[in-house]
């Protein structure tokens, strides 16, 4: 076995074996890594940077020392000296292994950066906003009656606007007389009311301000960071961005980040620091992208699940790790910027957290539940938020209950061979003949298909570089219709399913996509280790839906919408191939985009909805997946393809998946073969 040095790298989870000495961009090339580098290595072009990480990784059983990589360089002093590297970066070109090491690549050095597919759904929402403005003329000061600016304007808005007890956010307070004085005794005024507490002026103008408020709705995950800069007087969505979440390279998955925070002192800073981070740099982008300035920007609302909503705040989310799961808070909260420690936000800028629903069901679940609203559903309707960890929610006008499934980023692209996030050149779609068993496929960029004239030319830019969520879901389900793949998730030999494109691998077998090696390109296959991969993500999926209706006492549903910005890019026929979703009629299976980002921004708009989100939260009927004893053996049953036992007869109707098996009872133990026959 070798003993160099293992190099892994995040967001992509790319790994491999260098020598010591080797440039991390020269083991960042090998790996098919999507780093930049304009200047060849020489040190001067910084395209390159990357960020290593140091501590303990159990999920990768590695401990990264603080030798990982060779010390600081001259290149790199002079470069830092001349235009600085931020704290904790290094040169990918300079930088060499010296020991086993985690290596993130910020968006940034990417060369292919992320299309990050939460855009704003188009939703008509009743416009109540927490801030408005209100114009007033304020009396000049008066040596006989001594009283502070600040009291003369919260006269002038009583007698005015009819509006009682209005206090000041502190940050206003000091620019107050410059914007008087500057108006001539007339301004305009930005003023919050929140439930029960007193109007709050949280910004002032000279004069009439008529260049428009904004909020930001943001749907913080745990792979990616959306937001939707909103006007907060029309609703309008003015623009919307996205970026990888950083505290990726801490870990992939939400234990992953528990056990980080549990395995190294201080880790749990460091996640809300780079989190924080990376919050301002996206309002910043989010603002120049949109014209707009960041001081306008006056009202924050979050949705996130439970680790991020601690790691946010700044908790330490080890309760999280461990039953009974317990939360430092679960109600709604409301703060400031300062508060929260966000920078390129105004200081009196005010935030507005949904609640949790529990442990592991949080305000990304809530804010689910408020734009699609189950509860009020004359029928039976599931929901499921697919993503690194899967919200699902199952309702009609009687009840509601809710759970959280740990799927992992396998659907996202991860842990998967020829994986990556979704970004150009990436395969976001597959169709194989179920004759020839070839392949033709779709990448992200481009809209023709690979078997479409023109195709090859317009990608001769980005290229295939891999393949991202939508995708392997497709080419799993698609190798299963064309009985590449048996039930169990076997892959069948060359010999059994008739095509030389399903090579061996080991003692297993992989089918081929594309194979661009030949002029230095990628080979493109989906191994047996991705389809286990995938059989656990819907498996986890499935099983956490299965026990809903357990609790509903039900066999079917009437409907299924599939939500995230995962969830819109999903094939409603290949989830139900794969199992992921229980059997339904495939128009009764609708897309509902980013239904948390729409959550959050009804919250932001609609200052009554945030009230009817705590009500409905309290009314949710949490089932914790951890503990039920059922989970496992939902689970199990769920790792055939669609299904060990519960009958896909709506699937049956459109089409028919081959009878075939492919374990010939030699050793082979991949893919579930073993398994059932222990089930007989």
């Amino acid at each position: 076995m070798s003993t160099d040095p293992l190099v892994i790298f995040t967001p992509s989870g790319k790994r491999g074996r260098f020598a010591v000495g080797t440039p991390v961009l020269t083991a960042a090339r090998q790996l098919g890594v999507d780093l930049d580098s304009v200047c060849g290595g020489r040190g001067i072009c910084s395209k390159c940077q990357i960020t290593p990480s140091y501590g303990d990784f159990p999920k990768h059983g590695l401990h990264v020392a603080e030798t990982a990589l060779s010390e600081w360089n001259a290149v790199e002093q002079r470069y830092d000296d001349k235009r600085g590297l931020k704290p904790g970066r290094r040169l990918g070109c300079q930088a060499t292994v010296q020991g086993d090491v985690v290596i993130d690549v910020p968006p940034e050095s990417q060369v292919h950066r992320q299309v990050v597919r939460k855009a704003a759904s188009a939703r008509v929402i009743e416009m109540d906003p927490a801030t408005r403005l209100y114009y007033v003329e304020v009396l000049e000061p008066d040596m006989h009656e001594p009283t502070g600016d600040l009291e003369r304007v919260a006269r002038a808005l009583k007698e005015q606007w009819g509006i009682d007890d209005v206090q000041a956010s502190f940050a206003v307070i000091p620019g107050l007389q410059k914007v008087l004085r500057k108006g001539d005794w007339k301004i305009t005024v930005a003023l919050h009311t929140a439930d029960g507490a007193a109007p709050r002026i949280t910004a002032v103008w000279p004069g009439l301000h008529e260049a428009g408020i904004f909020g930001l709705a943001i749907d913080l995950g745990s792979t990616t960071i959306a937001a939707h800069l909103t006007n907060l007087e029309t609703g309008e969505v003015k623009a919307s961005s996205g970026i990888m979440n950083p505290q990726i390279r801490f870990g992939e998955d939400l234990m992953s980040r528990v056990s980080y925070a549990m395995m190294n002192p201080g880790g749990d800073v460091e996640m809300t620091r780079a989190v924080r981070e990376a919050l301002d740099a996206l309002t910043r982008e989010i603002a120049a992208e949109a014209g707009i300035d960041t001081g306008l920007i006056l009202e924050t609302v979050f949705v996130c699940n439970p680790v991020m909503h601690h790691l946010l705040l700044g908790i330490d989310p080890v309760e999280l790790g461990q039953a009974p799961f317990a939360l430092a808070t679960s109600d709604a909260l409301n703060l400031t910027a300062v508060e929260l420690g966000l920078a390129a936000l105004p200081a009196s800028a005010q935030i507005y957290i949904l609640p949790c629903i529990a442990g592991h069901v949080g305000a990304d679940a809530a804010a689910v539940a408020l734009s699609e609203e189950p509860g009020k559903s004359e029928d039976l309707v599931l929901v499921v938020d697919v993503g690194t960890n899967a919200e699902i929610l199952l309702g009609d006008k009687t009840r509601v209950l809710a759970c959280s499934s740990p799927t992992g980023p396998a659907f996202e692209g991860a842990q998967i061979s020829s994986g990556q996030r979704a970004a150009p050149g990436a395969i976001e779609a597959i169709r194989i003949d179920p004759i020839t068993k070839d392949p033709r496929f779709r990448v992200i960029g481009c809209d023709k298909w690979s078997d479409e004239d023109g195709f090859w030319e317009e990608t001769a830019q980005t290229g295939i570089t891999g393949i991202c969520g939508s995708g392997i879901i497709e080419a799993v389900a698609e190798m299963r219709i064309a009985g590449l793949v048996d039930p169990s998730g076997l892959i069948g030999s060359a010999a059994q399913t008739g095509t030389e494109r399903c090579i061996p691998e080991g003692r297993t077998h992989a089918y081929l996509i594309h194979d661009a090696s030949a002029e230095g390109g990628p080979r493109i296959t989906v191994t047996q280790g991705d389809i286990r991969a995938i059989q656990l993500a819907k498996s986890a999926l499935y099983a956490g839906a299965r026990l809903l209706m357990d609790e509903r006492n039900v066999d079917k549903v009437d409907r299924v919408v599939l939500a995230g910005a995962f969830g819109a890019h999903i094939s409603p026929l290949h989830a139900m191939v794969l199992g992921m979703i229980p059997d339904v009629p495939l128009d009764k299976v609708t897309s509902a985009g980013n239904a948390a980002g729409t959550g959050a921004r009804i919250a932001l708009c609609n200052v009554a909805a945030r009230r009817e989100v705590e009500r409905v939260v309290g009314e949710i009927t949490k089932v914790e997946t951890a503990i039920e004893p059922r989970f496992q053996e939902h689970f199990v049953n769920a790792n055939a393809i669609p299904h060990a036992t519960d009958p896909f007869p709506e699937l049956g109707k459109i089409t028919q998946l081959p009878h075939v098996s492919f374990n010939t009872g030699g050793g082979d133990g991949e893919g579930g073969g073993r398994r059932r026959r222990r089930r007989g």
